[in-house]
């Protein structure tokens, strides 16, 4: 996934990322002025004895630097935040519109609490990189070489011991830092298996109870949590362990500078042309902490780089290899007009099960505009996975031109226009009637959605309802039956004016009269419409112009049934 998303991506700076990084070094750089004014006022008090008056000047300017590096904190603070939030908000934009963009049966072949963790928490784990690890890198870059070049003139022995010492810090934060990655890349994947496997059981809670699963299912998800957490202590223990290791090396390189300072004043020491003086010793000792604070700034959020790192290896498994661009393909089909059909042609087209199975082999046949075709089959024999091909929904192999452009080529959006399918178990949506129909055309006003709702025959159980199209129902159509959440999906088909009808046992669970009846309004919508029926009915196959079996992988022509008076459905 490295063209979708990488740690120097994330990182690429915006101008609120830039003034988040500069502000901090302009802090540090403050530093080096402001220590200077301090041992200047030590030395002037201590050593020359001036009066504060002669001394305000300087403690003005001391106390305009301390306010200065306040408020470049603060905002720093703010706008490192802001830029943090610009970057996980832009990077949720881009996975979110990826998910949109892949099939379903992608989508259906991953656990939909991994993609979500991956897209919540996962992408929340690369906060503390954005805003903490990121301006303390240019911090520790920077900040070191300018002190050690300020210290120079004043001691060249102690910018040498801050030239020795301070890259020591990084070498063992490198070392340790490997270590870190591995353990934070091990605690990624235990969080979203962790969550993956939570959401799924919840969605599955009432089967899961029914047959008894309940206990197995709370042991198998304790196991989870205690690999979290032990995942999560290895993280805990090698932060705090290189934090030690690297405090003590930085106490180190402070205890090596004062104890040269103190052996100078001493005497014991020489390795100056003149005297130390109370504000040059001052400045050194006030710089020995401030040369490593940076390194040691960067050591403490290390454990953040590692984290976004193991996050971004987690995104990447759940949501593979493609980008957003790599679906946004240029199509060379134009969308038919209203009431316009679509031509259809398969040849050797072939069709393979998620376990890579083959379903459908070398199926042809061409569809004129206008035409309406059934398939028909037992259970199982693959006709829905045929449909789901031709929606573009499936991978295929072999040839499926779509108004002479091949299926494949066109791009999502564009198929979305042309092809209207309504599958035999549609999702209905936490909301009311009304708002389910109206997703078939969002800018449908009420004259339309009543027609709509006529047309597929929802105002007969609607208008029975106190509430009509305006009752609310639950999610995943909780309150309707299954026949009900049939018509609500072919109202929503009516909104629409597709080139290319796909429907998947539109009839299935209808009464006869209320069949006919839909059967009536959807020859006449699809009258100049080509139109792709599966069923197991002979009410619906008697009305199509052609029909084929599709049996052991082959499609096969068949006459169309001759439906008697009384007729109803057979085993087709």
């Amino acid at each position: 996934m490295s063209s979708l998303l990488t740690l120097r991506n994330l990182s690429a700076p915006t101008t609120t990322g830039r003034m988040a990084m500069a502000l901090p070094l302009v802090s540090g750089l403050l530093l080096i002025p402001q220590a200077w004014l301090l041992a200047h006022l030590l030395q002037g008090t201590v050593v020359d004895g001036l009066s504060v008056s002669l001394l305000g000047a300087p403690l003005v300017y001391l106390a305009l630097l301390m306010v200065a590096r306040v408020a470049l904190g603060f905002g720093a603070d703010v706008l490192a935040l802001a830029s943090a939030e610009q970057a996980k908000s832009r990077l949720r934009r881009t996975l979110v519109e990826t998910l949109f963009r892949k099939a379903p049966i992608w989508t259906a072949s991953r656990s939909s609490g991994a993609l979500s963790a991956a897209m919540v928490d996962q992408v929340e784990a690369l906060d503390g990189y954005l805003t903490r690890y990121m301006p303390a890198m240019v911090q520790a870059a920077l900040l070191p070489i300018a002190i050690a070049v300020a210290v120079l003139p004043v001691d060249w022995f102690v910018a040498l011991l801050f030239a020795i010492t301070a890259p020591l810090i990084p070498v063992f934060m490198a070392l340790v830092g490997w270590g870190a990655e591995a353990a934070n890349r091990r605690q990624a994947t235990a969080q979203g298996q962790l969550s993956g496997y939570f959401a799924d059981r919840l969605r599955g809670l009432v089967t899961l109870k029914l047959f008894g699963r309940d206990a197995a299912e709370i042991e198998q998800a304790g196991a989870a949590s205690e690999a979290l957490r032990h995942s999560t202590m290895g993280v805990m223990r090698i932060a705090f362990l290189s934090s030690a290791v690297l405090e003590f090396f930085a106490a180190l390189g402070v205890a090596g500078v004062a104890l040269y300072v103190g052996l100078s004043y001493l005497g014991l020491v020489n390795l100056r042309f003149e005297p130390f003086s109370l504000q040059a010793g001052l400045f050194c000792l006030l710089m020995a902490p401030e040369v490593y604070q940076p390194l040691r700034l960067l050591a403490a959020h290390y454990h953040d780089r590692a984290t976004a790192k193991a996050a971004v290896a987690e995104i990447a498994t759940q949501f593979g290899s493609a980008s957003v661009e790599d679906d946004q393909i240029p199509s060379a089909i134009a969308v038919p007009a209203t009431a316009a059909g679509a031509r259809l042609v398969l040849h050797d087209l072939c069709v393979d099960a998620p376990d890579n199975r083959p379903v459908v082999c070398k199926a042809s046949f061409s569809l004129k505009p206008g035409e309406h075709i059934a398939i028909v089959g037992p259970s199982g024999c693959g006709k829905s996975t045929l449909l789901e091909a031709i929606a573009g929904l499936r991978p295929y192999r072999g040839s499926l031109l779509l108004d002479d452009c091949e299926l494949d080529q066109i791009a999502p959006s564009q198929l979305h226009e042309v092809i209207g399918m309504v599958g035999q178990r549609p999702l209905i949506f936490a909301g009311t009637i009304a708002d389910n129909i109206g997703l078939g055309d969002r800018t449908a006003d009420a004259a339309r959605l009543q027609e709509a709702a006529r047309r597929a025959q929802v105002s007969r159980f609607a208008g029975q309802l106190p509430l009509g199209l305006n009752t609310p129902l639950g999610e995943t159509g909780l309150g309707l039956s299954g026949g009900e959440r049939q018509r609500v999906a072919l109202a929503r088909l009516y909104l629409r004016t597709p080139g290319l009808i796909l429907l998947d046992e539109p009839t299935a669970h209808l009464d006869v009269d209320t069949e006919q009846a839909v059967l009536d309004e959807l020859m006449g919508f699809a009258r100049q419409r080509t139109m792709i029926v599966v069923t197991h009915a002979d009410a619906v196959a008697a009305r199509m112009n052609r029909c084929f079996r599709l049996v052991d992988g082959q499609l096969l022509p068949m006459p169309v049934p001759k439906l008697p008076p009384a007729g109803r459905r057979s085993a087709a």
